[in-house]
């Protein structure tokens, strides 16, 4: 349950909680750091564009046409996914719905600080330049665009390395690679074609599916109190928010409603996430991997936690092996 919930916000993007610094913005042309990522950051929310973006997670490829339009104070965003079961995801602002046609079914969502890919989050200089090592490439071209590329190394093994392409003309970032401790490609997202520039408004209204007599549902969720977990994260980790949602039942009323509570750890690029939730027979201990993202799951009393994120799984596991709860109605 958990895990397809995960496996839906990660459609919307590579790494929900992205952000990064670079370095020199080219040879011979110096520039703060955060200045490169700031207007990266600024042209996946001003400008307007639209493309064909491939999303590759070990030997899982999927591709996606997104289409994000600059409205007023903030941006809309649609999403449609071009493999497997056709959904298409709408984002404006926090609001996000999801439009699942062979289950005739929409799910209205809020998710603060949701972002896809292009899109970035707030970023902290201090907190990265600690753990990764910054470093300029040789100008590349992605999707027919120019591009500078900056590789970042990290500084233990408790965090992947990167590599980002940014498009020399209006900085939007168009390629992201995420690079295990053997220096192979674990996944990356990147557009396949691109356009820049201002966009119709009609792009975004004439897309949506029909969804007459589609059931809607409310996902409901408000911040979590986690005041009696305690785990000890990875170096340079910090807790970003906590979350409860309540996940409903299955159409027709099969299974329960469930509560969920959500923990998002980052270290300003990547990722760890605890999933709380109650403990049930039908339940897994064993790792998954898959390109980037690893998973465990453990048994807390009468809790079942799932601990996921896009780092290596010594990391997940330093996480997972010091979860504890302290009240004493865990047993």
């Amino acid at each position: 349950m958990v895990s397809a919930w995960f496996g839906r916000s990660c459609c919307i993007g590579y790494l929900l909680f992205f952000t990064f610094i670079v370095g020199e913005s080219s040879a011979g042309e110096s520039s703060p750091p955060w200045r490169t990522v700031e207007r990266a950051r600024e042209a996946a929310e001003r400008l307007d564009y639209s493309g064909i973006l491939l999303n590759q997670q070990g030997p899982s490829l999927h591709t996606s046409r997104i289409i994000h339009k600059h409205q007023g104070k903030e941006a809309v965003e649609r999403i449609e996914m071009l493999d497997g079961p056709p959904n298409e995801i709408v984002r404006r602002g926090e609001e996000i719905m999801w439009y699942l046609p062979r289950e005739r079914r929409i799910i209205s969502d809020r998710q603060i600080g949701a972002r896809s890919f292009p899109g970035l989050a707030p970023f902290s200089n201090a907190q990265l330049t600690d753990h990764y090592r910054f470093r300029l490439l040789e100008k590349d071209r992605v999707a027919g665009r120019n591009t500078t590329v900056v590789q970042l190394q990290p500084k233990d093994n408790l965090r992947y390395g990167y590599r980002f392409w940014f498009d020399q003309t209006s900085g939007l970032l168009l390629r992201a690679q995420s690079i295990s401790e053997r220096g192979e490609v674990v996944a990356q997202i990147g557009f396949s074609e691109v356009t820049i520039g201002s966009l119709p408004a009609s792009w975004l209204r004439e897309r949506v599916m029909a969804t007459h007599g589609w059931q809607t549902e409310i996902a409901v969720s408000g911040p979590a109190d986690v005041s009696g977990w305690a785990f000890r994260l990875p170096a340079g980790f910090s807790r970003l928010a906590a979350q409860r949602r309540v996940i409903p039942a299955k159409q027709g009323g099969i299974g329960e409603a469930r509560d969920v509570v959500h923990i998002v750890c980052s270290d300003g690029l990547a990722s760890i996430s605890v999933f709380i939730e109650p403990w049930s027979a039908a339940r897994s201990q064993y790792p998954v991997q898959e390109g980037a993202v690893n998973m465990v799951g453990k048994r807390v009393g009468k809790f079942w936690l799932t601990i996921v994120g896009e780092v290596p799984m010594v990391a997940i596991r330093q996480v997972a092996d010091t979860l504890e709860f302290s009240a004493s109605d865990s047993k």
